[in-house]
């Protein structure tokens, strides 16, 4: 009897760490994170990544293509000065790409852009992208604008006698400002467009082919 007694014991004592070691197994299962379900495929363009410059223009929502007829042909040549009295000639560029900014700061769609091309002059070097923003107001006017916005891009004056396509601002009422050209180290224009550019479609536009 002591024996049987005995054994029945060690049976019980099996029995309950038995069901302690299940409890435990069921509860750490539990505990378990449900599989991660996968997540969906990311279908926006990679706007790092070489585009087709037509697929660039369709996307656009703040601004819009100008001057066609002007694309692929040869910017026309000027020079203008800077605001500290340096004179700037657009074919001494050549070998990099430009973006020529017409604004004014009396333009209210201006003013948002510009925090857009100071984190691109930020971000891209001057060897490899020249940033010319170009205005017809006063000087002193332009200056103390420029200071205030801590603007580290170049401010051209202009006078009023740009060539064509450029004198934009003086008919800036029906073709619009703030209005861009895009300039190819070949010094042919890849790009004009009207409206507000953000840093993430002048990145696109550049690599854009």
């Amino acid at each position: 009897m002591a024996e049987q007694d005995r054994q029945m014991r060690v049976w019980k004592a099996v029995s309950i760490l038995t069901v302690i070691v299940a409890a435990l197994v069921i509860v750490a299962g539990c505990k378990k994170k449900s599989p991660k379900q996968p997540e969906k495929a990311d279908t926006r363009p990679n706007i790092n990544a070489t585009t087709n410059l037509n697929d660039v223009i369709r996307s656009a929502r703040t601004w819009r293509p100008a001057y066609t007829p002007w694309y692929g042909k040869t910017a026309p040549d000027f020079t203008l000065t800077d605001l500290a009295g340096k004179k700037h000639k657009l074919s001494n560029y050549r070998g990099k790409d430009v973006i020529l900014v017409f604004w004014a700061t009396r333009c209210t769609y201006c003013i948002p852009e510009i925090p857009h091309l100071i984190k691109l002059r930020n971000t891209v070097s001057e060897d490899k992208l020249a940033i010319l923003a170009i205005s017809c107001e006063n000087p002193e006017l332009i200056k103390k604008f420029v200071a205030d916005n801590r603007m580290n891009y170049t401010v051209l004056l202009e006078k009023g006698d740009m060539p064509a396509p450029f004198g934009v601002i003086r008919i800036y009422k029906t073709a619009g400002i703030p209005c861009s050209f895009f300039i190819d180290p070949e010094g042919k224009i890849k790009l004009a467009t009207v409206g507000i550019l953000t840093l993430e479609s002048i990145k696109a536009i550049l690599q854009a082919e």
